[in-house]
C-alpha cells in the first residue's frame, strides 16, 4: 500500500512537472520576443503560493487539471469602422466585447508596444507552439533514453514457455486444459523452456521473426535442431494446423502451421535508426488513439454504470496517477524496471498532451496557431494582389467557438475522473 501511494505521489508530481515544463516553453519565447506575460501558473482556481518577479507572477493554483501564462494584448482592438455601429444585444457578440474588453484593460500605457497580437504572424506561431513543442521533446528525450540506455523487451531464439495443450484462438486465458484438449505439438516433441533454437528444417535460425513466418508457413512433420545445456539436440514435432490472428491483422484470423511455445524476451539497446522508428510508431500509436477520444464516451459512461472498463480507455490525471502507484508497487517485475515503466508512462502522457494541443480548436495552442498561419495567408494574398495589408486576425470573434470547445473538454474530462474514481483502469 505503502509503494502504491508513493507511486501515485510521484506521478502526480511528474505530470505537474510536464504541465510547468509545457507553460514554460511559452513563457520563454514570449518573454524572447518581447511580450510582457503577467502570471505563470501551474492549474487553476485559488492561488495556493505565488510569488512576484520583476514584471510576472509565478505560482501554484488549486485544480491541478493544467496551467497558463498571461499575455497581454491577445486580441487586436476593434477596427475604427466598428466603433460607429449599433452595439448588438447578441449573446455572442457580447463574449466576444467582453473578452475583448478584458484584455485590453490589462494594457498599461507604457506596455502599449508589448501586445502579443502585435507581433508578426511567424513570432506568434512560435510562442503558441513552443508549449505543446516542450511536451514532445521530454516524451522523445524520454523513451530515446529508454530505448539507448536500457533497451527494449524482444522475442529471442530461445523458449519461454511450452504450451501444454491446444486451445482454439478464443479461449479463454487460462493455464489449466481441457481433458479433451490435444497435447501441443511442442510438448509432445519434448521442446524445454529454456531451448535455444538454432536451425528449423535445416534452415539456421537467426531472429523471431523469421522462425515465427517459417513456422507459420509449415505444416506436417519437421526437423529442429535445439541447444540444451551445452549440447546440441534435435526434434521432430508435427505441427498442426490452426486459425491464428495475422500478424499485420490482428482482428483477422488465417489457418496457420502451429508449434506451441513462446519465446523468451531479452532487452536489447537500439541504435539510433530504431529510436526513430519506434518512436514513430508510438507517435502515429497516439494520435489514433486522439482522433478515436469521441467514439470512447460509451466505453466511459458504461465504466460508470459499472461495466467492464477497457484497459485502453481515456484516464485523466487521476487515472494516470493510479496507473503510476500500480507500476511502482508492481512486485513481478525488478525496481529498475518498475521505474522504467513509470516514466515511459509519463512520457506517454506528454505525448498525448503534444497532440492534443495541436488541435486547431481555441482555446487550445493549436487554435492560435491556425489563426496566426490564417493571418500570414491572407497578407500575403493581399500582398500580390497590392491591396491593403488586412491587418492581424481577429481571434476574439472566435470566442464563442472557444467557449464551446471548452465546455465540451471541461465534460469530458468530468466524465473521465468520475470513470478514473469509479472504475479505473487497472493493469493486466
Amino acid at each position: 500500500m505503502i509503494l502504491v501511494v508513493l507511486g501515485i505521489a510521484i506521478f502526480f508530481f511528474g505530470l505537474l512537472f510536464s504541465i510547468a515544463w509545457h507553460e514554460l516553453g511559452h513563457l520563454a519565447t514570449a518573454k524572447m520576443f518581447g511580450v510582457k506575460v503577467t502570471q505563470y501558473m501551474v492549474g487553476f482556481g485559488r492561488t495556493l503560493f505565488s510569488r512576484q518577479g520583476r514584471e510576472t507572477e509565478y505560482g501554484v493554483k488549486a485544480i491541478p487539471l493544467g496551467g497558463y501564462i498571461r499575455m497581454i494584448g491577445m486580441f487586436p482592438p476593434k477596427k475604427d469602422e466598428e466603433y460607429g455601429r449599433t452595439a448588438s444585444s447578441a449573446p455572442w457578440r457580447a463574449m466576444v466585447e467582453d473578452a475583448r474588453q478584458a484584455v485590453a484593460e490589462e494594457v498599461r500605457p507604457e506596455d502599449s508596444h508589448r501586445q502579443f497580437y502585435q507581433r508578426k504572424p511567424w513570432k506568434r506561431l512560435i510562442v503558441m507552439a513552443a508549449g505543446p513543442f516542450m511536451n514532445l521533446i521530454l516524451a522523445v528525450g524520454i523513451f530515446a533514453s529508454v530505448l539507448m540506455g536500457y533497451g527494449q523487451a524482444e522475442p529471442t531464439t530461445t523458449v519461454g514457455e511450452v504450451s501444454k495443450c491446444v486451445l482454439p484462438a478464443d479461449a479463454p486465458n487460462t493455464q489449466r486444459c481441457p481433458p479433451d484438449a490435444p497435447l501441443s505439438p511442442a510438448a509432445q516433441a519434448g521442446l524445454r523452456p529454456g531451448d535455444e533454437i538454432v536451425s528449423f528444417n535445416g534452415q539456421p535460425v537467426r531472429s523471431w521473426e523469421q522462425l515465427r513466418s517459417t513456422i507459420r508457413d509449415s505444416s506436417g512433420t519437421v526437423s529442429m535442431v535445439v541447444e540444451r545445456g551445452g549440447e546440441r539436440v534435435t526434434l521432430t514435432p508435427t505441427l498442426m494446423q490452426t486459425q491464428r490472428p495475422k500478424i499485420d491483422d490482428p482482428e483477422e484470423t488465417v489457418r496457420v502451421g502451429f508449434l506451441g511455445f513462446a519465446p523468451d524476451t531479452a532487452l536489447v539497446r537500439q541504435d539510433i535508426a530504431g529510436v526513430a522508428d519506434r518512436i514513430g510508431g508510438i507517435i502515429g500509436m497516439t494520435a489514433q488513439k486522439v482522433v478515436e477520444l469521441p467514439s470512447e464516451v460509451p466505453d466511459l459512461v458504461g465504466a460508470i454504470a459499472g461495466q467492464e472498463r477497457e484497459q485502453d480507455s481515456p484516464v485523466g490525471i487521476v487515472g494516470a496517477s493510479r496507473l503510476g502507484g500500480q507500476v511502482l508497487s508492481y512486485d513481478e517485475a525488478s525496481v529498475s524496471a518498475r521505474l522504467i515503466m513509470m516514466v515511459q508512462l509519463l512520457a506517454g502522457v506528454n505525448l498525448s498532451l503534444f497532440l492534443i494541443n495541436m488541435l486547431p480548436l481555441l482555446p487550445l495552442d493549436g487554435g492560435h496557431i491556425a489563426g496566426a498561419l490564417w493571418e500570414s495567408a491572407r497578407r500575403k494574398v493581399a500582398w500580390l494582389f497590392r491591396r491593403p495589408d488586412p491587418g492581424p486576425f481577429d481571434t476574439a470573434k472566435l470566442m464563442p467557438l472557444a467557449y464551446a470547445v471548452s465546455l465540451v473538454f471541461i465534460a469530458y474530462s468530468l466524465l473521465v475522473l468520475v470513470a478514473d474514481i469509479v472504475n479505473p483502469v487497472t493493469l493486466s
